[in-house]
């Protein structure tokens, strides 16, 4: 039976510094794709192009659409998908490539650990612990779904590797404020055009107990004080995305 191939797919915006190392950790693969984002301003396209075999620049418009571009674009028997500021590790390499050489599995998809690194400290609390998406799959069995936080769609059974993923996200405040004001735009439009709109607990009481989820429940505590500000910066996430929420419905209201 001929060696699986293995499609390496990364979406990437602004990501100049940290795609270098990414594409490096999946060598391993037979194709390294890129779906670049249009409106990056610096050199991630240029990276890209030296180091993948397929590039790809589209607009945004949502995370799904970007992965699906690359996975039409994609020839290899399975799917490995990261982000630019993650890193298969060694251990994880070794792993999938034992794995899907192995005829007598038969998982149309894998999820994989990820060991979190945030605001500069290694992460293992905060809710970063059930961190297990799925991240390898078959080609033509899966898909992306979700407009902000995208899903798998998988037709088949879900294996899970033992070896994680790297992830050296949210290297300070700033980054963390402008994520925040990113993703709860999108998740805000997206909330309305699902039909939910403004809820006054959900802007006064959710911010406050996802806090102490995060910090008490899932022992934000025991990540010292990058804890407490990753997860009290959560709790105003959803404050943020409730009040955009709030704009919305006014604009509806006003129209």
């Amino acid at each position: 039976m001929p060696e699986p191939k293995i499609t390496a797919l990364i979406v990437a915006r602004n990501e100049e510094r940290k795609l270098p190392g990414c594409l490096d950790s999946v060598r391993f693969a037979h194709e390294r794709i890129v779906v670049v984002d249009a409106a990056s301003d610096d050199d991630t396209l240029a990276v890209a192009r030296r180091s993948a075999e397929i590039v790809i620049v589209r607009p945004f418009d949502d995370f799904a659409s970007q992965r699906n571009a690359g996975l039409a674009a994609a020839t290899g028997d399975w799917i490995l998908s990261i982000d630019a500021d993650e890193r298969v590790t060694p251990g994880l390499a070794v792993e999938i490539q034992d794995v899907l050489t192995d005829s007598s599995d038969r998982h149309a998809g894998f999820r994989i650990p990820i060991r979190s690194e945030i605001l500069g400290r290694p992460f293992g609390y905060s809710g970063t612990q059930q961190d297990l998406p799925m991240r390898l799959f078959r080609r033509g069995r899966g898909s992306w779904t979700g407009q902000v936080h995208e899903t798998v769609d998988l037709d088949g059974s879900i294996g899970r590797m033992r070896h994680p993923l790297d992830h050296h996200t949210i290297p300070d405040v700033q980054v963390f404020l402008r994520k925040i004001d990113q993703y709860t735009t999108l998740e805000a439009h997206d909330l309305y055009r699902s039909g939910d709109r403004y809820r006054t607990r959900d802007l006064t009481l959710r911010p406050v107990w996802l806090f102490l989820k995060l910090y008490l429940y899932k022992q934000g505590f025991r990540d010292g004080l990058e804890g407490l500000m990753f997860c009290a910066l959560s709790g105003v996430s959803a404050a943020v995305r409730t009040w955009k929420l709030r704009e919305l419905d006014h604009l509806e209201t006003a129209s």
